[in-house]
């Protein structure tokens, strides 16, 4: 992808423009990052959403069968939110339904991990304590549900942006500190 594209602006701030962004960003200093911090569901089993948060110090994240592409669209500072369909990957009948963690990206880029023949990428994540909540109470609140009936297709990409009003909504059910989360 190609580089960041700065522009100096008249009033002395800065307007940035990524590649993989459509809007600018202007700003300076901790209101800038602010503005740059983007939000995202992953989607993984309960089992292995827990096993993420629970590990290891800092925790990490791994999405879409330990692929590396998708880590790199996250950057240090976003917000990750676990939604979990299914308690197991190997009980496809077990429903959780579930958002099962939640948390900072850390800096550091994707890294590669062995694991008994399978080299996965992951993200290191610091989890914040929260409590898993069901999905179901708010799907009519969140902004990336365009349809109730099928609600559910945007987890079939295993890892998706969403807005701060969504990322506010699940972690006051989760009951996580949202100023810790930055989202005050």
């Amino acid at each position: 992808s190609s580089p960041i594209s700065l522009i100096w602006m008249a009033t002395g701030s800065v307007c940035m423009r990524w590649p993989d962004r459509s809007e600018p960003v202007f700003g300076q200093g901790s209101a800038m990052q602010a503005k740059l911090t983007r939000n995202w569901i992953a989607v993984a089993s309960a089992e292995h959403a827990r096993r993420g948060r629970d590990e290891m110090t800092p925790g990490f994240m791994q999405v879409c069968h330990g692929k590396q592409a998708p880590l790199k669209r996250v950057k240090p500072g976003d917000r990750v939110v676990y939604y979990a369909p299914k308690m197991s990957m190997s009980d496809p009948k077990s429903l959780c339904q579930r958002f099962v963690s939640i948390g900072i990206v850390q800096p550091g880029e994707p890294y590669a991990i062995a694991m008994g023949g399978i080299v996965p990428f992951r993200r290191d994540v610091s989890y914040v304590p929260a409590r898993e909540t069901s999905i179901l109470p708010l799907l009519d609140a969140f902004e990336f549900v365009e349809d109730r009936n099928h609600w559910g297709y945007k987890f079939r990409f295993g890892l998706f942006q969403i807005s701060d009003h969504d990322m506010t909504l699940i972690a006051q059910a989760m009951q996580a500190d949202t100023e810790v989360l930055r989202l005050q």
